[in-house]
C-alpha cells in the first residue's frame, strides 16, 4: 500500500449514514510521506464529516485544488477552520472567474484572501512531486476531438469558452503501477490518461474519481471505456460527475466515507 484516501464528501452516501453528501467532491489523501486534501467540496461540509469519521484534519498543511469550481473549491474556506494551512496547489488560470450559463460558479475567493491568511499558492504548470509516490499533474494536451467541452462553461470577464486550463489531478505509484486521482476530467479522461502515460512512462492501473460523462451518449461512453482497457486501465471507481450511464458499467462504486487503499 502506497496511499490511502478517504472520500470526505461526494454526492452519494450510505443509506442511514450521519454523514452529508452533497454535489461536489473531498478527498483526504495519506501517503507514509504526506498528508493533504483534495478538493473542499460546496460547502465545508466535508470536514464536519471528517469528524464523524474520526479523521483529525488538524496536521495538515497542504490543499491541492483541481480547478476553481464551486463544488471542488468552495468549501476551502471552511477548510482553514480545522486545518493550518499552509500552501495551496492550484493549476494556471485558477483565478479567473468561472460561470456555467451566465450563472456564477467559482469559488468564491480570490488571491487576496490567500494572502490575508498568509497562505502560499503554487501552479502546477506541468509536474510537480509532492513526495516519493505521489505527482500534482496539469496542462493537458488535447487528443481525441469526441471528448467535448460544454459550451455552457466559460471563464473570465470576456466569458471566453473554458477550455479548464486550470485543471489538475493527482497522480499515485502503487505497486502494480500508476493511479489517477480526477476530481473532474473536464479535459476529458482519455486525453489525461494518455498525458500521464507518456510523461510517466508506467503502467495505469486505476482510476478514482470524477469523470464528467453526465448527459455523454451512449456512444462516447463506450468508447470512452473501450479506449480505456485499451490503455490497460484495470479498474475505475467513478463518483460525482461521472453520470449513471457510465457508473452502471460498473460493479464498485465511491461514496462519501469509502476509504480507498492504493
Amino acid at each position: 500500500m502506497s496511499a490511502t484516501l478517504t472520500v470526505l464528501i461526494e454526492n452519494t452516501k450510505p443509506a442511514d449514514s450521519k454523514l452529508v453528501a452533497e454535489h461536489g467532491l473531498s478527498f483526504l489523501v495519506e501517503t507514509s510521506q504526506t498528508k493533504f486534501i483534495f478538493d473542499c467540496g460546496h460547502t465545508g461540509a466535508a470536514f464536519d464529516n471528517a469528524k464523524i469519521l474520526g479523521v483529525d484534519l488538524r496536521g495538515i498543511k497542504i490543499a491541492v485544488l483541481s480547478h476553481s469550481h464551486y463544488d471542488h473549491s468552495g468549501g476551502f474556506k471552511k477548510l482553514l477552520e480545522f486545518a493550518q494551512i499552509e500552501t495551496v496547489y492550484i493549476g494556471e488560470n485558477f483565478w479567473e472567474e468561472k460561470f456555467s450559463n451566465e450563472t456564477y460558479r467559482g469559488c468564491g475567493f480570490d488571491e487576496n484572501f490567500l494572502a490575508e491568511k498568509n497562505i502560499a499558492q503554487k501552479i502546477c504548470r506541468d509536474v510537480i512531486k509532492l513526495d516519493d509516490t505521489v505527482w500534482i499533474v496539469g496542462n493537458f494536451n488535447r487528443r481525441y476531438d469526441f471528448e467535448t467541452i460544454a459550451n455552457k462553461f466559460v471563464r473570465g470577464d470576456k466569458k471566453i469558452p473554458d477550455d479548464f486550463s486550470d485543471e489538475i489531478i493527482l497522480v499515485l505509484r502503487g505497486r502494480d503501477g500508476l493511479t489517477i486521482v480526477v476530481a473532474c476530467a473536464h479535459r476529458g479522461i482519455l486525453n489525461i490518461v494518455a498525458d500521464v502515460r507518456e510523461r510517466f512512462a508506467l503502467p495505469i492501473v486505476k482510476i478514482i474519481g470524477g469523470l464528467h460523462l453526465t448527459g455523454a451518449t451512449q456512444k462516447r461512453i463506450s468508447r470512452t471505456i473501450d479506449e480505456l482497457k485499451n490503455f490497460g486501465v484495470k479498474k475505475i471507481l467513478p463518483c460525482h460527475c461521472s453520470g449513471e450511464n457510465f457508473m452502471n458499467h460498473f460493479n464498485d462504486r465511491i461514496l462519501t466515507g469509502s476509504v480507498i487503499e492504493i
